[in-house]
């Protein structure tokens, strides 16, 4: 039988999170108090964090445990968790299956992988614990961008909800998806997952069968339909937009909101929690503090003020005792705010520098015009090329640059470059030049993050990316 969702489990954290969304900061201190002492004690029972935590008080919370990166983390897969049923070989074989996707690992576990954006790909266990936390998140921390419609429907039961995105792998937010369809036969029946990895006139058709009401997805995609739509060939009803997994700026968000007609909703997540923070009705994102700690770091690994932005940061996830993570190294730039929101949430403000990699404007053999979203290029070269250490650079209107960096050999270049061709010849862009080279070192932007897809926006930018 599955047993990922607990129903008693999920009304009593739901309960907890409503009464912290409206409660005192002194109540949400002492729920992550209480929350932590707990986590830190579950994790006892794990040789690598026993070994982590050997002389550490819990008076002390965090101070004095060393961070922890993903590369150590996932050397010491076995040793960090705290049920001998999970396993890095047999996960790993179950991921290997598509057919797996949404479903639980050995009845009790549900099971998603990271990109490779940092190096590795990650892998991830959540246990029923967590995942009601993350239903509670999810569904009611999100603002109602439309009160009387979400009243009257709360559990969006008259939505047509499309998701486009990596449907094909075993990632957050598409086994998120389809274990949601698995639970509930009615979900299931009103959304539907589109694969970013598909030309964009398909994908638009598809869209505009469906014709949902609720877009999901990225920025950078959504940005992109909202072109479409402009030009008249998306047609879709949609009363919300949903966005989530990169930056968002401001003019991007007011051209989605005008081309789609409807308000948009953003949010920030990742494959090691997923619902960190939510926009409030001030348009704002607050971490949900109440179940995930972020500390913002420097370079050297000292923290930073509030207001200041952080070159990475630390993530503790109080909600996930079978699999803890514990001062864990996020690469993303987090600003904690001091101030409190107007909203009146007692949940502390954050400011996000994520993923802002380009879409990518191609010409095709007659002339014709392809935008290629950079998720789709990096999902293309990560599961099909099998390289994670990379920049792909726009050197031309048909012309691409894949820099490989020193831990791919002459191998990876060459199945890379195949598998780029490849998938941009599906695209009718099979006259686009890949040049592959390897390089002793890949440039990081002026953020301190590194840009995987680059377009040649000008000279300045490209010479920016190239390595020195």
């Amino acid at each position: 039988m599955d047993c990922d969702f607990d129903p008693w489990r999920s009304g009593l954290v739901a309960l907890d999170v409503l009464a912290l969304s409206h409660g005192t900061p002194a109540l949400l201190v002492q729920r992550r108090r209480a929350r932590l002492a707990a986590l830190l004690e579950a994790a006892r029972a794990a040789p690598f964090w026993r070994e982590r935590l050997r002389g550490h008080r819990a008076q002390a919370g965090l101070d004095g445990i060393a961070p922890v990166g993903k590369a150590e983390w996932m050397a010491h897969f076995d040793a960090a968790v705290t049920d001998p049923a999970l396993r890095l070989a047999e996960l790993r074989a179950f991921t290997a299956e598509a057919a797996n996707i949404g479903r639980p690992f050995a009845g009790r576990f549900i099971v998603w992988e990271s990109s490779g954006s940092s190096g590795e790909p990650g892998l991830f266990v959540q246990d029923s614990a967590a995942l009601a936390v993350y239903d509670a998140l999810e569904g009611l921390r999100r603002p109602p961008l439309q009160p009387l419609r979400r009243a009257l429907d709360p559990a969006c039961l008259a939505e047509r909800i499309a998701f486009v995105g990596a449907t094909g792998g075993h990632f957050a937010s598409t086994v998120s998806m389809r274990r949601l369809a698995r639970l509930q036969p009615g979900f299931a029946q009103r959304t539907r997952g589109h694969d970013f990895l598909q030309p964009l006139p398909a994908l638009v058709d598809a869209l505009n069968a469906q014709a949902p009401t609720v877009l999901a997805t990225y920025p950078s995609a959504a940005l992109l339909l909202a072109g479409e739509a402009r030009a008249g060939r998306l047609r879709v009803p949609l009363a919300e937009v949903w966005t989530g997994g990169e930056t968002l700026g401001a003019a991007a968000r007011a051209e989605i909101e005008a081309a789609f007609g409807c308000a948009l909703a953003d949010s920030y997540g990742a494959s090691e929690f997923l619902a960190l923070a939510s926009e409030c009705r001030c348009g704002v994102l607050h971490l949900n503090a109440d179940w995930a700690l972020l500390e913002p770091v420097d370079a050297q690994g000292r923290a930073v003020p509030p207001g200041q932005c952080g070159d990475k940061a630390w993530l503790t996830n109080l909600a996930n005792h079978a699999q803890p993570l514990i001062r864990y190294e996020l690469g993303d730039r987090i600003t904690l705010q001091a101030q409190a929101c107007a909203c009146g949430s007692p949940l502390p403000v954050i400011e996000v520098q994520g993923r802002s990699d380009d879409v990518l404007t191609l010409r095709g053999v007659s002339g014709s015009r392809a935008q290629l979203l950079p998720l789709a290029l990096t999902t293309v070269l990560e599961d099909r090329g099998g390289v994670l250490d990379f920049q792909l650079v726009q050197t031309g209107t048909a012309a691409l640059r894949l820099d490989l960096g020193p831990a791919h050999d002459g191998a990876d270049a060459a199945r890379a470059g195949a598998a780029l061709r490849e998938w941009l010849a599906a695209q009718g862009l099979n006259n686009v030049r890949v040049n592959t080279r390897r390089v002793a070192l890949l440039r990081a932007g002026r953020s301190g993050k590194r840009r995987r897809v680059i377009a040649a926006r000008s000279d300045a930018a490209l010479r920016q990316a190239a390595p020195r």
